[in-house]
């Protein structure tokens, strides 16, 4: 049976032709002009508070944005808003709530403070929700990010009652230019029973012109992705939607607020120093070309230090990045010329550094490319690009299992992202951390993870302040004995050793009586090595 656009799901077909050209756009035109004044434009008019009525509870909701960047505002806050007059009331008014990856206040922050979070997924970063996915008080559920557009389109997740996306245009035929990320969004469109749509003013039109939206249809129609260079276009500038899903536009002007990042301190320095030998070494030994290898990033002081050190170095050769976030510290690197081009997700930038980005279309349009999560993540591309990837690990073994998302083994910290989509097919796959927490009183390199987000069958790098450790080849023995002897903290050397010296002999050495001693430790008196001066190490 041929494939048709109704055939199991198939959201939009990458390799065939949208029925007709996208309608031109005069550069920098305002958003409004198309979109909301009624001009063009059917579409009701709603505020955010009659937005928000429509959503009842117990509604499975879709937001669209890929972390702040292009999440929906307005609306999340009229829910919150709603939430707590319905709770006053001693009415209940709690949501399930799916998006691309994390979001801004506005939207997490903004309903777990309300308590209006009934389920989530499949990441977040907010403080007031975490504490209520391990309270239970709200279900969570940890997902990759490149499966997430299939399972939506597939029903894995149950139905979408509304999308509530994110948009500086939405044409009559059901066009949806969208702002400052692509994430699920697209995916969610296509799902959802009704769409609510907001129409952001604050970001420049001209964005779409970066946006490269491709759908991949469902098993087993699904043919190779023709992406051969990060930079590739491959779709379309808008998103579909089907326009009698519309309920109505919702205006709105808020930035997306994402806080600038802090100047990187002197272990998180130390850490990209580590790094930049290691690669730099890689390419100088032949076993990375010398046109170099796109790069992925995650987000934070370390990422953003690793980032600057590459760009001031003087033997590091220009290169692309193919990532799922782009963040403040790759601006400059485009704009110095050190990064050639970004494909990404996002635009996960502070206010400023994303003014100078609107401000510079002529410059950045053609250096950044903002894609779908199942194109940006896809495990096939991350292998055919030779994609070198970063990541940050909350605790790492000493045989090299990496945990990235839960506190203890128990507490819910974020969730695993994209960093699995990247680090299992990586041409080269990093993990990045301080060696020691809370002053030294809690070991980043412990005997055995308390949870296991990345396996040693997928870590080939630890790199922490005190040096890195290439794990490829080794047997886990050799493992052990380097991630002790360049990773650990030299307060936790010796009781490292001790530990594989004294466990049972096996292929892996582990003793099932003390593998989680300094986690009991750390329970029990506050830190893991409660008999050490750890003074004497600072």
């Amino acid at each position: 049976m041929k494939p048709t656009s109704s055939t199991r799901g198939v959201l939009t077909d990458l390799t065939t032709p949208h029925p007709s050209p996208a309608p031109a756009r005069p550069t920098g035109a305002p958003a409004e002009a198309a979109v909301s004044r009624g001009r063009r434009v059917s579409f009701p008019r709603l505020t955010a508070e009659e937005a928000a009525a429509m959503i009842e509870n117990g509604a499975a909701i879709a937001v669209g944005g890929f972390t702040a960047a292009g999440a929906p505002k307005a609306v999340p806050r009229a829910l919150a808003a709603r939430a707590r007059e319905e709770h006053a009331a001693g009415r209940p008014f709690r949501l399930r709530i799916l998006s691309g990856a994390s979001t801004g206040e506005d939207l997490d922050e903004a309903l777990a403070e309300a308590e209006a979070v009934a389920w989530r997924a499949p990441y977040q970063s907010s403080r007031a929700l975490r504490d209520q996915l391990n309270s239970g008080q709200a279900d969570f559920v940890d997902i990759h990010l490149s499966h997430l557009p299939q399972m939506v389109s597939e029903g894995f997740l149950g139905k979408i009652d509304i999308a509530v996306v994110e948009a500086t245009e939405v044409t009559p035929d059901g066009r949806v230019f969208l702002s400052s990320s692509v994430g699920a969004t697209p995916s969610f469109l296509a799902a959802a029973e009704k769409v609510i749509v907001e129409i952001n003013r604050y970001h420049a039109p001209r964005v779409s012109q970066m946006c490269d939206i491709a759908i991949l249809p469902n098993p087993p129609y699904r043919r190779a992705i023709p992406l051969y260079h990060p930079m590739d276009r491959i779709g379309w500038p808008y998103a579909s939607v089907d326009p009698d899903k519309i309920l109505g536009v919702v205006e709105n002007d808020q930035p997306d607020a994402v806080p600038a990042p802090t100047a990187p301190d002197d272990c998180s320095r130390r850490i990209a120093e580590h790094f930049i030998e290691c690669i730099l070494g890689e390419q100088r030994a032949g076993r990375i070309p010398p046109e170099f290898l796109p790069l992925q990033s995650g987000v934070g002081n370390i990422a953003n230090a690793m980032l600057a050190g590459l760009g001031e170095h003087p033997d590091c050769p220009p290169f692309y990045m193919f990532t799922e976030v782009l963040q403040d510290s790759v601006v400059g690197l485009l704009e110095s010329g050190k990064a050639l081009g970004a494909s990404t997700c996002s635009l996960t930038v502070s206010d400023e550094k994303l003014r100078r980005i609107y401000d510079n279309m002529d410059f950045f349009e053609s250096r950044i490319v903002l894609r779908p999560q199942e194109i940006t993540n896809n495990p096939g591309l991350v292998r055919r690009l030779g994609v070198i990837t970063t990541n940050t690990a909350l605790e790492a073994d000493i045989y090299g299992h990496v945990n990235s998302t839960h506190v203890g083994g128990t507490k819910m910290m974020n969730g695993i992202g994209g960093s699995g989509d990247f680090t299992r097919n990586a041409y080269l796959s990093f993990f990045l951390c301080p060696s020691v927490a809370k002053g030294g009183r809690i070991s980043t390199i412990v005997p055995m993870c308390t949870h296991v987000d990345h396996n040693e069958h997928s870590v080939q790098f630890v790199v922490t302040e005190q040096g890195y450790a290439d794990l490829r080849g080794l047997s886990p023995l050799e493992r052990a004995r380097r991630m002790i002897d360049h990773c650990a903290h030299p307060a936790y050397r010796d009781y490292l050793h001790g530990y594989v010296r004294d466990a049972p002999m096996g292929h892996i050495r582990h003793d099932l009586d003390r593998c989680f001693e300094l986690h009991r430790n750390l329970r029990d008196h506050g830190k893991m090595l409660p008999d050490v001066d750890l003074g004497a190490f600072a």
